[in-house]
């Protein structure tokens, strides 16, 4: 099968290592609205971050490809992302 390019998707991801206290959320913020991204992105209470990115494909790979080394103060150890199909349930891209 091939991609049509500018096809929307979704990534649902969780990020571990000192992801928070680091500016992490405010910069994914940033990022996502420059490229358009629309979700929303939270710490959890066991110390890691998770967020849900959803856009056009590049857009996101974008985002995610950003999200695994994350800011300059940030050590991200490990990144699981599940990809999953663009529901377009959201209007912008929010902190939590």
């Amino acid at each position: 099968m091939v991609e049509r390019e500018g096809r929307k998707i979704r990534a649902h991801i969780w990020i571990e290592g000192r992801v928070q206290g680091v500016f992490f959320r405010g910069s994914a913020w940033r990022i996502a609205q420059n490229l358009g991204i629309t979700g929303w992105i939270k710490n959890k209470w066991d110390g890691r971050v998770e967020a849900v990115f959803e856009g056009e494909r590049k857009a996101v790979e974008k985002m995610v490809n950003w999200s695994s080394e994350g800011p300059p103060a940030a050590i991200v150890q490990d990144i699981q992302v599940k990809w999953e199909e663009w529901t377009g349930s959201f209007n912008n891209f929010s902190t939590h």
